[in-house]
């Protein structure tokens, strides 16, 4: 079976992490992270959906339930510290044990 089949909660706390061209996405490069960014609000309330609706299982990782799915256009892309851009297919949602979540776009499933 896909999708998720119990009620969950939007986290909004990182949504703007998630997003271009925000203060906290710009303090993820400050530090040297690079920051995983959706195109834009629209695509991660999209990419949320799609996800809670027909998204894989893909395991249990770092105190998070996550779902995953791939895309066949781009929903957003990974901005590295020196500037360097990569595009991003694949998006997932982050569920933690009080069944709230957040959706991330990625270059892949995560992993332990």
């Amino acid at each position: 079976m896909n999708g998720i089949d119990r009620e969950i909660f939007l986290d909004r706390r990182h949504i703007a992490k998630h997003l271009p061209n925000t203060a906290q996405s710009s303090r993820l490069l400050q530090k040297g992270r690079s920051a995983h960014v959706f195109s834009d609000e629209a695509t991660l309330f999209f990419v949320a959906q799609a996800i809670i609706e027909m998204g894989i299982h893909t395991g249990f990782a770092r105190g998070y339930d996550r779902y995953g799915l791939m895309f066949t256009e781009m929903i957003g892309f990974r901005i590295d510290p020196n500037g360097s851009t990569l595009p991003l297919f694949y998006g997932e949602v982050k569920i933690d044990t009080d069944n709230r979540y957040h959706p991330i776009p990625r270059t892949r499933p995560s992993g332990e």
